[in-house]
């Protein structure tokens, strides 16, 4: 985990959830990290055994997965994203 970035985005191309995770959490002004895995298979199988999903984006907080974009959406949508993101800081 970065110490001030506790965000991690894990994508592909194209994808369009992708794209909207990232908007999202750029309005909502809360830094990521982005890390594209288009051409890295060894790296979606080790995603794959940190989260045990294979679909994009995976979204993690600190250390825990949260899941895709709907899940992002919702954490958003019921404020849990905010405190997530505060537990981490």
């Amino acid at each position: 985990m970065a110490d001030t970035n506790p965000v991690t985005l894990y994508t592909t191309e194209p994808c369009g959830f992708c794209t909207a995770a990232k908007s999202l959490l750029r309005e909502r002004g809360i830094d990521y990290e982005e890390i594209n895995l288009a051409r890295d298979a060894a790296a979606r199988d080790s995603l794959m055994e940190r989260t045990g999903q294979m679909t994009f984006p995976q979204v993690l907080i600190g250390e825990r997965p949260i899941g895709g974009f709907r899940e992002l959406l919702a954490l958003d949508r019921d404020g849990s994203l905010e405190k997530l993101l505060s537990a981490q800081a």
